[in-house]
């Protein structure tokens, strides 16, 4: 059984910042990569950033380069999202995913790449 659980959303004025965690437990020692998407009311949710669960290869989508860190804390299974200069239009449930397909070196934008998915967690940014 694999659970992921997202924390540490919440509402902070543009130009602020947060920082997500996903807390990863079960059978982890699988997971070949992971990913931060995200989904807007009324929008698709889109790709936010990805790593290998080796934590290498991180990726990110165009709109937060620059702003966002993806990292991983190996000793507890936790990756964070760190999320400076925040924008209104950053305001999304985020959710963090993960897999565990072997033999793919790069991590997938995709959203029916990953397998396993968090409840998600809310962040808005106020104007």
């Amino acid at each position: 059984q694999v659970q992921l659980v997202e924390s540490g959303g919440g509402l902070v004025q543009a130009g602020g910042s947060l920082r997500l965690s996903c807390a990863a437990s079960g059978r982890t020692f699988r997971f070949n990569f992971m990913g931060w998407f995200r989904q807007a009311p009324g929008k698709e949710r889109e790709f936010v950033a990805a790593m290998k669960w080796s934590g290498i290869s991180t990726i990110y989508a165009d709109f937060v380069k620059g702003r966002f860190t993806f990292s991983r804390d190996n000793a507890e299974n936790t990756v964070y999202l760190q999320m400076n200069s925040l924008k209104p239009e950053d305001t999304a449930i985020y959710y963090c995913a993960a897999d565990k397909t072997q033999g793919v070196l790069t991590p997938p934008r995709t959203i029916g790449s990953y397998e396993f998915w968090g409840q998600g967690t809310q962040v808005t940014v106020s104007s």
